[in-house]
């Protein structure tokens, strides 16, 4: 009788670590564009977790031009479609705009973000392939931009100055790379001068 191989086994038990981001990702509208759900979930939960915001939730909505002008239209009073909005759904306190005080009060309790409701990124799939094209880029490396985007207007920060814009900047190539990278990535903060 031939000797049996043990049964492989899915390794050893994982520790309880933080809980995995909740990420729904939604379309809605006419557009033809298409987009993998999966492939922006994995990339907002990678976002999410450089942040420190594992256990948050985040809702992303995938609409057309016209939804998006209509929501532009009558929460910006803009009256043109744009490529993204956020809209938070959380208190402030959480700021990662607020720097290293925020982020060590996280640190100190990582459960702070565990069921935040951080909040819902829109975007636009057309204005998205449009300025795709514009860039010659891909829609997907469009997309991580325009997420990155929005889950850092959700985190606090904003870019109504120069100093703001640049700021906002760094941080979104911080997300977009973390959203490709093959390991997790972690944002250290700094106070802000």
């Amino acid at each position: 009788m031939a000797p049996t191989k043990p049964k492989k086994t899915a390794g050893p038990p994982r520790s309880e670590g933080p809980a995995a981001s909740t990420v729904r990702v939604s379309r809605s509208g006419r557009s033809p564009v298409r987009a993998s759900a999966r492939a922006l979930e994995k990339q907002a939960e990678r976002m999410l977790a450089t942040l420190g915001l594992e256990g948050a939730e985040l809702s992303i909505a995938l609409v057309d031009d016209p939804t998006i002008h209509a929501l532009n239209k009558a929460y910006r009073k803009k009256d043109k479609p744009t490529d993204v909005l956020s809209f938070a759904q959380h208190d402030d306190a959480l700021s990662l705009a607020k720097g290293a005080q925020a982020q060590r009060a996280r640190a100190a309790k990582p459960s702070a973000a565990q069921g935040l409701l951080l909040g819902d990124v829109i975007v636009s799939l057309d204005t998205a392939a449009r300025q795709a094209a514009e860039r010659d880029r891909s829609l997907a490396a469009e997309l991580t931009t325009l997420l990155a985007h929005g889950v850092l207007h959700l985190a606090g920060f904003d870019h109504r100055t120069d100093d703001e814009e640049r700021e906002m900047n760094a941080y979104a190539a911080v997300l977009e790379a973390a959203a490709l990278a093959k390991k997790p990535l972690r944002l250290a903060l700094r106070e802000r001068r």
